[in-house]
C-alpha cells in the first residue's frame, strides 16, 4: 500500500514526493513546485480530457461513416470530403520554417544512427548513452555481419582476419587513400595538416586530404566523414595491434549520437515505485550519477559514463569531443494517468507528471561546468502518440507552463513529434507548426503507424494480412511523406528526420543490407536497438550524404495525400484455411511471447522469439499492430472468436518452451486461466473498445494485478 502526502491540494505518493525534493528540484523550492504544478494540473487537466474526447468522437463518425456505406466501395474524393467535414483533415498551411534556437550539432546538422532504449534499465540506459563510440572490429566479429560465428573458445584468428578485411574495405570506400589500399597501410605519420601513409613500400595520403582530423594518444588517427568522425586505433601492445604491420589494432566509429531514453512504449512503469525508477535514472544521466553494477565473469564491473574523447587537431590545439550521446527523454502521451499524483480523489495525467519531473531533472545538465548533455543549454522531450494539430498544441501549452513553473527561459524544451498516428500524418505540416519554436524531430513510426490506420478504419472492412502491410499503398505516401513535409519546413540542418526500429537484433548483415535505405529517404537518423546495431549502421551514413540528398528532396514530387488515406483491405478477397491458422497462430504467438513478460515480469521492451524462433525487438507499437489486426479479422468474419481462443491456446505451450530456461517465468498452459493469459485475450477481444486501439490500459490493469498477487505471496497471504 502506498503512502500519500499532501501537497497544496495533491495527494502524492511518498516516495515520489522524497525524490523529487530531495533529489530532482534545483533552484525551485518544493513548496514553489507543487504550488505551480497543482495550479498547472487544474488548468490543463479539462484541455486535456476535451482532446481525449475529440478523438473518440471523431473515431464514431469514422465508424458510423463506414457502417452506412457497408459492402460498397470507397469513393476516395467521398472519404477525404467526409474527413474535412468533421475535422479529421485540417487546412494545409501557408509555407513557413520552423524557427527553432540553441539545437545541439548531433540533431541539427549530424547524420547518424539514434539508440532507443527503457531508461527504466539503467545497465541499458547507460550503454544507449555510451553508444556514441563503438569498436567496428567488436561489431563484426560477434554478429552475422560477417558469415559464420568465432570458431572455439578462445580469439578465431581466421575470422579476426575477415573483420579487419571488412572494416579495412570499409576505409577504402569511405576515406580512400590517394594510392593503394587501408589493407596493406605500413604505418600514418601525421605532417601538420595531413597525414602521410605509407602502403605497400610507397608513401601516399588521404584522396582528400580534409578528411584528416587530427591524432590521438598512442599515434592513431581521426578521420572524418560526412560529419561523423572515424578512429583508426594504434596499440601495438594489443593482440591484434601486434601483429599489424602499422600498429593497429581497431576502427572505432563515431555511432548513436542522440539516443533516446524512453519512460513509454519500452518500460512498463505504472505506479508510483516505478516511475520513481524512471525518474531517478533520467536524473543520474542529467546529473552524471548513474551507476550500475553487475558480475560479468566472476568479477564485479561497474558501469558509468563516458569520459569526453580528447585528440589534437591538424592545427595541434587539443580537441574536447564528446564521448556520449545526446540524450533525448521520450514521455509518454496525452492519454494514460497516474495514481503517483491523484487530485480530487482522481489519477491525474501521467504525461503531465512525465513532462515537470524530466524537464526539471534535466535542469542539473543545463547547471553542469563539464560534460554537458546539451552544450546548446536545451532540454530534449520525445512526445509520442499524438493525434493532429490540437494536440501538439496543446503539448506546446504544457511545456511552456512546465518552464514558468520551473524558471526556464521560454523555448529551453525542444520537442520531438512523432508521426506515428493516422491523424498527425494527414496533418504533419499543421502539427509542426503548432509548435514550430520547439521542434527538432519528427519521426515516421511504421509499428504505431500501422495499429492506428487498422483501427481507425476497422469498420472499414478486413484489412490485408500483417506480412502485407509494408507493401499497402499507404505507407510508402507515409514514409514519403514525412520527409517532404520536414524539409518543407525547414528541418535540414535544424532538425532532426527520423525513421524507425531494426527490429531484428540478432540479424545485422541483414541490417546492413537493408537499413542503408533511411538515410537514402533522406532521413538524417534511424533507430536501432543495440548499441552494435549503432556502430554498423554508422557506416551506412559514411556511404549516403544525408545533407546532400535532402537538398535535391525538396524540388521532388510530394507524396500524395490521395495515397496515404489509402485503406489498407482486402476488399472480398479470400484467404485459405491454412493462411488464416498462420496468420493467427502468428500473431498470438506475438501477442503471448510479448504480454506475459509484461506483465509478469515488468519487461516492456525485450527480445521476444517469434513463431520460428527469430528473436524480434518487441514493444507496445507490435502489440497494438496484431491485436488490432486479430479483433479486426474477427469483426469481419475472417475468423472466429473461437479459432482465436484455439490459437491463443496452441501457441501458450509454445511460449512457455521458449521461456523454458527463464527461472522467474510463470507457465501459461495447461491452465490458460493466469492474469498475463487474460490480459492477452483480453487485448484482441476488447480491442475494439480500447481507445484508439491502444494496449496501456489493459496492460497496466494486468501488470498492477500481478504486482499485487507477487505481494500477497511475499507476505505470505
Amino acid at each position: 500500500m502506498t503512502d500519500y502526502v499532501d501537497r497544496h491540494g495533491l495527494s502524492v505518493a511518498a516516495p515520489l514526493a522524497d525524490l523529487i525534493e530531495r533529489k530532482v528540484l534545483l533552484g525551485v523550492t518544493p513548496d514553489a513546485f507543487w504550488s505551480g504544478y497543482a495550479a498547472m494540473l487544474r488548468d490543463l487537466m479539462p484541455v486535456n480530457a476535451a482532446l481525449l474526447a475529440k478523438r473518440e468522437e471523431l473515431q464514431s463518425q469514422i465508424d458510423a461513416w463506414h457502417l452506412a456505406r457497408k459492402g460498397r466501395e470507397i469513393d476516395a474524393e467521398d472519404y477525404r470530403a467526409f474527413l474535412t467535414e468533421i475535422g479529421y483533415l485540417e487546412p494545409e498551411p501557408a509555407p513557413f520554417e520552423i524557427s527553432v534556437e540553441n539545437v545541439d550539432a548531433e540533431i541539427a546538422s549530424i547524420a547518424g544512427p539514434q539508440l532507443v532504449v527503457p531508461v527504466m534499465n539503467a545497465r541499458f540506459a547507460l550503454n544507449a548513452a555510451n553508444a556514441r563510440w563503438g569498436s567496428l572490429y567488436d561489431a563484426l566479429y560477434g554478429t552475422d555481419a560477417i558469415p559464420g560465428a568465432p570458431e572455439g573458445k578462445g580469439f578465431d584468428a581466421a575470422r579476426g582476419a575477415k573483420v579487419i578485411a571488412w572494416a579495412r574495405a570499409h576505409l577504402d570506400k569511405v576515406a580512400p587513400l590517394a594510392g593503394g589500399s587501408w589493407a596493406n597501410v605500413e604505418a600514418m605519420v601525421p605532417t601538420g595538416e595531413t597525414v602521410l601513409i605509407t602502403t605497400g613500400g610507397l608513401e601516399t595520403g588521404l584522396a582528400d586530404p580534409a578528411q584528416f582530423a587530427g591524432t590521438t594518444a598512442g599515434g592513431g588517427i581521426m578521420l572524418r566523414k560526412n560529419g561523423l568522425l572515424i578512429e583508426v586505433v594504434v596499440d601495438r601492445t594489443s593482440p591484434i595491434g601486434k601483429n599489424d604491420p602499422a600498429g593497429i589494432s581497431d576502427v572505432r566509429l563515431e555511432s548513436a549520437v542522440t539516443a533516446i531514453q524512453d519512460c513509454e512504449d519500452s518500460v512498463a512503469a505504472v505506479d508510483a515505485e516505478d516511475k520513481c525508477v524512471v525518474y531517478d535514472n533520467w536524473l543520474g544521466l542529467m546529473d552524471g550519477t548513474l551507476r550500475d553494477s553487475f558480475e560479468k565473469g566472476g568479477a564485479v564491473m561497474t558501469r558509468r559514463l563516458n569520459p569526453d574523447v580528447i585528440y589534437t587537431d591538424p592545427n595541434g590545439q587539443k580537441v574536447t569531443h564528446p564521448g556520449r550521446a545526446v540524450l533525448l527523454v521520450r514521455n509518454v502521451g496525452h492519454l494514460m494517468t497516474t495514481d503517483a499524483v491523484m487530485i480530487d480523489g482522481k489519477e491525474t495525467p501521467e504525461g503531465m507528471l512525465d513532462a515537470a519531473v524530466t524537464v526539471a531533472a534535466a535542469m542539473h545538465d543545463l547547471a553542469r561546468n563539464d560534460r554537458k548533455n546539451s552544450r546548446a543549454g536545451s532540454i530534449y522531450v520525445v512526445k509520442p502518440k499524438m493525434h493532429g494539430p490540437e494536440e501538439v498544441a496543446f503539448a506546446d501549452r504544457l511545456y511552456g507552463r512546465v518552464e514558468q513553473l520551473l524558471g526556464l527561459p521560454a523555448h529551453t524544451v525542444k520537442l520531438g513529434v512523432m508521426d506515428e498516428e493516422r491523424r498527425t500524418s494527414a496533418n504533419l505540416a499543421a502539427c509542426i507548426k503548432a509548435v514550430k519554436h520547439r521542434c527538432v524531430f519528427i519521426n515516421t513510426g511504421f509499428l504505431d503507424r500501422t495499429g492506428d490506420e487498422i483501427h481507425t478504419s476497422m469498420q472499414g472492412g478486413a484489412v490485408i494480412p500483417k506480412t502485407e502491410m509494408q507493401d499497402a499503398v499507404w505507407l510508402d505516401a507515409y514514409e514519403a511523406g514525412n520527409v517532404d513535409t520536414g524539409l518543407a519546413c525547414g528541418f535540414a540542418g535544424q532538425a532532426q528526420i527520423g525513421k524507425g526500429m531494426w527490429a531484428k537484433p540478432d540479424m545485422m548483415a541483414e541490417m546492413l543490407e537493408v537499413k542503408i535505405g533511411h538515410p537514402k529517404a533522406g532521413a538524417n537518423t534511424a533507430w536501432v536497438p543495440s548499441p552494435t546495431a549503432a556502430t554498423l549502421h554508422a557506416t551506412h551514413y559514411h556511404q549516403v550524404n544525408v545533407a546532400a540528398l535532402q537538398q535535391q528532396f525538396k524540388t521532388r514530387e510530394k507524396a500524395s495525400k490521395e495515397a496515404l488515406l489509402t485503406l489498407p483491405l482486402m476488399h472480398g478477397r479470400n484467404l485459405s484455411d491454412d493462411e488464416v491458422t498462420h496468420e493467427l497462430d502468428n500473431a498470438c504467438q506475438s501477442i503471448l511471447g510479448y504480454v506475459v513478460r509484461w506483465v509478469d515480469q515488468g519487461v516492456g521492451c525485450s527480445k521476444v522469439p517469434d513463431i520460428n524462433d527469430v528473436s524480434l525487438m518487441e514493444d507496445r507499437a507490435t502489440l497494438r499492430i496484431s491485436s488490432q489486426y486479430l479483433a479486426n479479422w474477427m469483426l469481419h468474419g475472417v475468423c472466429s472468436g473461437d479459432e482465436i481462443d484455439a490459437s491463443l491456446r496452441r501457441m501458450a505451450p509454445k511460449v512457455d518452451a521458449q521461456n523454458a530456461d527463464d527461472p522467474a517465468y510463470i507457465p501459461m498452459a495447461p491452465g490458460f486461466d493466469g492474469i498475463a493469459f487474460k490480459a492477452a485475450r483480453d487485448l484482441i477481444f476488447k480491442g475494439m473498445a480500447q481507445p484508439s486501439g491502444y494496449t496501456e490500459p489493459l496492460l497496466h490493469a494486468a501488470r498492477r494485478a500481478a504486482k499485487a498477487r507477487a505481494g500477497q505471496y511475499r507476505d505470505g497471504r
